[in-house]
């Protein structure tokens, strides 16, 4: 429990501390005036842009599949989906680079478009969430981008926990529904009616 509990602390302070330093980026024109805090969308507020960024881990068979399903149903209801694992780098982009270069890369690239997005779209499940998805939750929360939460995942609630406040505070909506297929067709219904 104590391993679980210190992840999950490092995973928030991370997030808190990347949200930080993109609001306090320097400006690339010399101007002295202090960039305007960025402005959260009001939960329940929803604009027109429809360029989503999807959030979620990676880094099995499975996961990846799972992102794909999802990804299609945005799609289908004609949003434009950047997917990290089919629309970032390529293998052979990385080949030959240094761990640094690669983490530089993959960092920037997918910053640039958490921040190009209308909307971060992020998949929970896991026992705690992907920390990297977490820190593109932080960065898309803080420069003011609509924010949607999707969970089918027990297991933390198994372990008498839930979705920390800091987390789920940064959504419009969170899709959340132990039933795999129930929260699909929750998702595929609030689609039909409302714009994310």
């Amino acid at each position: 429990m104590n391993r679980i509990l210190k992840k999950m602390i490092s995973v928030f302070l991370t997030v808190f501390l990347l949200a930080g330093l993109c609001a306090c980026a320097p400006k690339d024109n010399d101007d002295p005036e202090p960039s305007p805090a960025p402005t959260p969308v009001p939960s329940g507020e929803t604009g027109t842009g429809k360029r989503v960024y999807f959030a979620a881990p990676l880094f099995s068979d499975a996961e990846r599949e799972y992102n794909l399903k999802i990804v299609g149903i945005l799609e289908s209801y004609g949003y434009e989906v950047f997917l990290p694992q089919r629309d970032g780098f390529l293998a052979p982009e990385l080949e030959g680079k240094t761990e640094q270069e690669i983490t530089d890369m993959i960092f920037e690239k997918d910053k640039e478009e958490v921040l190009k997005a209308d909307i971060l779209f992020i998949l929970l499940d896991g026992r705690v969430p992907d920390e990297g998805a977490c820190v593109e939750l932080g960065i898309a929360y803080a420069s003011g981008k609509r924010c949607y939460g999707f969970k089918s995942d027990a297991r933390a609630v198994e372990l008498g926990m839930d979705l920390n406040p800091m987390i789920t505070g940064c959504f419009i909506k969170l899709f959340y529904n132990l039933d795999g297929e129930e929260l699909i067709r929750s998702l595929k219904e609030y689609l039909k009616d409302h714009s994310l």
